[in-house]
This record gives structure tokens, C-alpha cells and sequence, in this order.
């Protein structure tokens, strides 16, 4: 007797329900930061380019810090290094739920997002190298075209006025998921200054006492508040980026609820600072870092192979990387496809993936700490990632109409009760199409 056929999972379905609200929820913060964002890069493009542009450089270069502690720093240092800080405790808290709850949970539904971000990172910096090489560049700027910007994507995707389906959202936020792990690890083992031991020893026992906290069910601002600044300033003066400290308290923090609980310490503190990561804290490293003189570096933008292999890998290698990886995992995980949706809806997500802007330009500003060069690497990240919202928006907009019907008919509520009558249906087991 044959055993019956396995039944093919559904690549790209329909939410769950919870899932779908989480997913939503988060992106709207994302969206609405991924504007302000969008408005401060546009300011600092103009104000580096106007004759005031003496003032955005002083600005930027205003020191203030207590010396004795080695934290000294410009204002242009206390965005890439503190401030950005907030957004990978942000990311942090997202990779662990995505790792205890979410799609990274199982290696069956980790095996797609993950592959598409490796593959979306490892072909980039190919092309990176390959072109730089091939020129007779640097190799040093391998890195900067592996990342994807969440709130940059997202927001081209609001100012498009899409209606892209819930399901490709949410593995675009997934991919940059495991994009941030990505980046904060090749930040952490290939962008280290100078180590000092005793720091990072004192950086990873705050760690433990951060855990052991969270073990034994402490509560309070007051305990983490302060001990998450000492862990920062100690991992800071031990020569690894301090951003790693947030990415580490981030997968510290417990993510699963207490009984006794409305929210485990990683809802809430995600909660508390997913509004200040995506309005303030990424906005204001972008208002710093992206402003370039076009005049300076807009000339040998596509001269120069370092350069142009940051172009050429966030367009033309994000979208291959991500695209074939997608492909081949659900053909190595015998996964078809929503009959709603076609490989064209994913080619397009790749491309818009190809937006690098926040950790591409942190990137280059570690991978060339010389000012001649990092104009020209952040100049060719603005490009990238204004070709690759560009291709994107075309071809999403082509399938608007598509778009348009699938999210009228996820979120229509004839009954009004807050929850669309799809699930509904699907629950009293009169509806079909429900994710694999």
C-alpha cells in the first residue's frame, strides 16, 4: 500500500490572524519612520550641498562627552554609535521572536527567509569584489551592499501607495530580520578596533547580569536602564562596534509571557522603543550620514570600482541573490507558490530589498575611515538605493490592480467586528487557501 503523498506547503500564503496583527502593527511604525527617514536624508542632500554646508560639517563635528570615560564624541559619532544602538536592541528583540515564535522558529520555516538572505548577502558581496578587483580597487567595502533598509523599503512602499499583499510584507520584514543578524556579525568580527580585554570583560559580565535578571523575573526600568548604558560604553571602549550590545540585550530579553503577564519585558520594550528607533534614532544617523556633496562624488561615482560595485551589488546583487534563493528554496522544500500571487511579485521584492541605505552607509563609514573615500562608497549606497526603489516601484505598480483585490478581500468586514471574515470563515471551516 502507498503512502499518500505529502502535502506541498504554501510558499508566501495567508497569515494567521495574530500573526497578521503583530506583523501589521510593527510595520506601521516602520512605515511611518521610513518617512521621517526619507525627509531627513532629502535635508541633509540639500543642506550638504547648498552654500551652508560649512554648518552641517560643524554640526556634525560638535564634540561633547565625559573624556574620562573615553565617550568624547561628535555628534556624528553619537548617532552611528549611540543612537543606532536602539534600532539593533530593536532588531534584536524581533530576530528572538522571530527565533521563539515567529517564522525563524523551525528549520522548515526558517529554511526559506533564511536562504533568500544569505544568498541576498553572499551574491552582493561577490559582485563587490568582483568589480572591485576587477578594477584594481579595495576590497575592504565587501560588506556595505549585503544589507537591506526595512523602513526605507517600506516607506517607498507607502509613498507608492501599494497594496501589497500581507504575506510579502511580512518575508520582507523576515528577510531583513536575518539581514540585521547578518550585518551586526560581519560589524562585530570584521569592524573591530583595537581590543581591550578588561572592557569587554566588563561588557560581557553586564551581559550575564542582564540575563540573570531577566532569569529570575526582575522588574523595573531602573535595574536595566542603567546597567544596558554601562554594557554599551564598556563593549564601546573594548574596540567592537558598540551596537553589538544592542543586538545582545536584545536576545537577552524574554520574549515568551508569564502567566501573570499582558506583555513579556521584549513586547514592552519593543514596544517603548520601536517609535523612538524608526522616528528618531535612525532618522537622526541618516541626517548625518547621508549628507554628500554631489558635485565631489556624483563625477567619479561610476569610475571608480569600489563605488560602482556598491551599485552594482545592492541592484543588480540583491535582486539575483534574493530572487534565486527564494526560488531554490522552494523548489529544495517542494513548496508551491501562492496560486495568488506569481514569481514576478517576488523578482520585485528583490529589487526593493536592494534599498540599503541605514547599515550600508554605517558599513562604509567603518570599511574606509578615510573622508575622501566613505563620499564616494555613501554617494554609490544613495545611488543603489535610489535605482533599486525606482526599479521596484515600477514593477510593483504593475501589479497594483492584483494587489488591490487580494487586500480588499483580506480585510474586508462585513460584520464589523474587528477581525476580516476570511479568518472567520476559515475557522468554521468554510474557507480555503489557509497558509500551508
Amino acid at each position: 500500500m502507498c503512502a499518500a503523498p505529502r502535502e506541498r506547503s504554501v510558499l508566501l500564503g495567508r497569515l494567521p490572524w495574530p500573526e497578521r496583527t503583530r506583523v501589521a502593527q510593527a510595520l506601521r511604525t516602520e512605515t511611518v519612520g521610513g518617512l521621517v527617514l526619507l525627509a531627513a536624508a532629502a535635508l541633509a542632500l540639500i543642506w550638504a550641498n547648498t552654500p551652508w554646508r560649512h554648518s552641517y560639517e560643524t554640526l556634525g563635528e560638535t564634540h561633547f562627552g565625559i573624556s574620562a570615560l573615553g565617550l568624547n564624541l561628535s555628534l556624528e559619532h553619537w548617532t552611528a554609535d549611540g543612537l543606532l544602538t536602539i534600532f539593533f536592541l530593536v532588531a534584536g528583540i524581533e530576530l528572538k521572536r522571530e527565533l521563539v515564535v515567529g517564522e525563524l522558529r523551525t528549520p522548515s520555516r526558517a529554511a526559506l527567509p533564511v536562504i533568500a538572505a544569505l544568498c541576498g548577502m553572499v551574491v552582493p558581496a561577490a559582485i563587490y569584489v568582483a568589480t572591485a578587483a576587477g578594477g584594481g580597487g579595495s576590497l575592504k567595502g565587501w560588506a556595505v551592499p549585503m544589507a537591506t533598509d526595512i523602513a526605507f523599503a517600506l516607506a517607498v512602499l507607502a509613498v507608492l501607495s501599494t497594496h501589497l499583499p500581507a504575506a510579502l510584507r511580512a518575508f520582507l520584514l523576515t528577510l531583513a530580520v536575518v539581514d540585521d543578524l547578518g550585518a551586526i556579525l560581519v560589524i562585530a568580527v570584521f569592524f573591530t578596533a583595537d581590543l581591550n580585554p578588561a572592557a569587554l570583560a566588563g561588557a560581557l559580565g553586564g551581559l550575564i547580569v542582564f540575563y540573570v535578571l531577566q532569569r529570575l523575573r526582575v522588574r523595573g526600568w531602573w535595574w536595566y536602564v542603567p546597567l544596558g548604558v554601562a554594557i554599551w560604553a564598556l563593549m564601546y571602549n573594548g574596540g567592537v562596534h558598540a551596537t553589538v550590545a544592542g543586538v545582545a540585550m536584545g536576545l537577552i530579553l524574554r520574549i515568551r509571557r508569564d502567566k501573570d503577564e499582558a506583555a513579556s519585558p521584549g513586547e514592552r520594550t519593543e514596544h517603548l522603543l520601536r517609535p523612538v528607533s524608526a522616528g528618531f534614532a535612525v532618522p537622526a544617523f541618516a541626517l548625518f550620514a547621508a549628507g554628500v556633496s554631489i558635485t565631489s562624488a556624483g563625477l567619479e561615482l561610476f569610475t571608480r570600482p569600489e563605488p560602482l560595485g556598491v551599485v552594482l551589488g545592492l541592484v543588480v546583487g540583491k535582486t539575483v541573490g534574493i530572487f534565486a534563493g527564494t526560488y531554490l528554496a522552494a523548489r529544495f522544500t517542494r513548496a508551491r507558490l501562492n496560486p495568488d500571487l506569481a514569481w514576478a511579485d517576488v523578482f520585485a521584492l528583490a529589487v526593493l530589498a536592494g534599498i540599503g541605505f541605514t547599515v550600508s552607509l554605517l558599513i562604509g563609514e567603518l570599511a574606509f575611515p578615510d573622508p575622501g573615500d566613505v563620499v564616494h562608497i555613501k554617494a554609490a549606497v544613495l545611488i543603489g538605493s535610489l535605482l533599486a526603489a525606482a526599479i521596484a516601484a515600477v514593477l510593483l505598480k504593475r501589479r497594483d490592480r492584483i494587489y488591490r483585490r487580494l487586500w480588499e478581500a483580506e480585510n474586508l468586514d462585513a460584520d464589523a467586528d474587528g477581525i476580516p471574515d476570511i479568518y472567520q470563515d476559515e475557522q468554521s471551516g468554510q474557507g480555503k487557501g489557509a497558509r500551508g
